[in-house]
């Protein structure tokens, strides 16, 4: 269900979907790897590919969110049950959720700041190569993205950090625009125009 936009006209509307407005059927293995694939056309100085995923998708990812809302149980044991209600479902709100995990390290040549943007530019590639496939997509950093006892669970190794979590459905309701910043506002312009 490939969609076919101009890239200009597709970034003009480009809006990502809260994950909980996501539903099935996700993407298959052979989607799922086109979409690596393209996601992985990204700058990356020295070709270090400092960046690797990891796909959660089946019964796997409700395991995976009932263990992290007992981790979250544990350091809160006051939440509430609206909160251990959204722990429980976190990697099981759409059916495919991707993490990009940052292998960003010291290097001789190539800066840890410009291994670690690259890695932020898989996720926005991740985002689009969902949409061109036909799904919505969602960029998501929680907690457990930061919180280093959940990286084992989660299957990131030591000297590794998520840059984010995609996830990637097929939408429930259309999308909303949401108000974005004035150019004013976020440009400076230095020298006249040619």
């Amino acid at each position: 269900m490939k969609t076919e936009i101009s890239l200009r006209d597709y970034l003009s509307t480009r809006r990502s979907i809260p994950a909980f407005q996501m539903t099935g059927p996700g993407p298959d293995t052979a989607e799922i790897e086109e979409m690596l694939t393209l996601a992985s056309r990204v700058p990356d100085h020295g070709k270090l590919a400092p960046w690797r995923f990891i796909v959660y998708r089946g019964e796997e990812r409700v395991r995976l969110s009932r263990e992290l809302a007992a981790m979250a149980l544990a350091a809160k044991p006051d939440l509430s049950e609206e909160m251990i209600n959204v722990e429980n479902t976190r990697l099981s709100r759409a059916p495919v959720v991707v993490a990009v995990v940052s292998k960003a390290a010291a290097h001789f040549k190539i800066p840890e700041w410009e291994q670690l943007m690259s890695a932020g530019a898989v996720c926005l590639n991740l985002l689009m190569a969902a949409n061109a496939l036909g799904y919505c997509s969602n960029w998501l950093t929680e907690w457990y993205a930061f919180d280093e006892r959940a990286y084992p669970l989660l299957g990131v190794q030591p000297g590794e950090k998520i840059a984010g979590f995609i996830h990637i459905g097929l939408p429930q309701v259309p999308p909303t625009e949401r108000p974005r910043p004035a150019l004013a506002d976020i440009v400076t312009w230095i020298g006249k125009d040619a």
